[in-house]
């Protein structure tokens, strides 16, 4: 098992891809798990569920970098979170890959998705019209997966339920390209957020990673 890829965002910030080529055995192995996560892990069906939960779970150990239990628990909103760590995650898995962003001083959100074809079908349940008009018709299935990653990220590191990715997330028009950024704006009742969205695209999947700067907050 090793990193497939790894990128440090800033001193105190980085985030990782492994690939799932284990068996869920081997991956519980590496674990330390409490009766809690035992009996989550119970209720998942066998097959990709229990490796995508199993492979973030080792994934966030080696980068962390410690042999201590890591207690990783989900708030009532889905959101991941360490008990016993300071640091700031966010989890995502597709297919054979497994994501972890870590933050020690900042919230943090990414996705991973693989490219499908089938994105297109349920553009306009997440995308504007506004949105919608600036994708690039040679390039519209990549682009829509950056737009979704995007606002997954953000979801994600906003860590509540109550955030609609059509009305809630508005992404600032941006030329497609295989890496980049682009702004978006979480607004929900009188805030307004804004935030630097980073992509980039591995291989058949394409990531999308967003770091929080309290500083953008209106």
């Amino acid at each position: 098992m090793a990193f497939a890829y790894q990128k440090k965002i800033d001193s105190k910030t980085s985030f990782a891809l492994w690939k799932i080529e284990e068996t869920t055995e081997e991956l519980f192995a590496q674990l330390q798990l409490k009766e809690h996560e035992l009996s989550y892990l119970e209720l998942l069906n066998n097959g990709k569920r229990n490796l995508h939960w199993l492979s973030t779970r080792v994934l966030l150990r080696k980068m962390l970098n410690t042999n201590e239990y890591i207690d990783c628990r989900i708030d009532d909103h889905g959101k991941p979170y360490l008990v016993n760590l300071p640091h700031h995650i966010s989890l995502s898995h597709s297919f054979d890959y497994a994501a972890v962003i870590i933050s020690e001083n900042k919230a943090v959100g990414i996705d991973i998705e693989q490219i499908k074809n089938k994105i297109e079908r349920i553009a306009s349940k997440f995308m504007s019209e506004d949105e919608l008009a600036f994708i690039n018709p040679d390039q519209k299935i990549d682009q829509l997966y950056v737009c979704w990653c995007g606002k997954e990220a953000v979801y994600k590191l906003q860590g509540k339920k109550n955030v609609s990715f059509l009305d809630h997330i508005h992404l600032s028009a941006f030329n497609y390209n295989q890496e980049g950024s682009f702004n978006a704006k979480l607004i929900v009742e009188n805030s307004i957020q804004n935030f630097d969205i980073q992509y980039q695209k591995y291989h058949d999947y394409m990531i999308g990673y967003v770091v929080d700067n309290p500083g953008d907050e209106k």
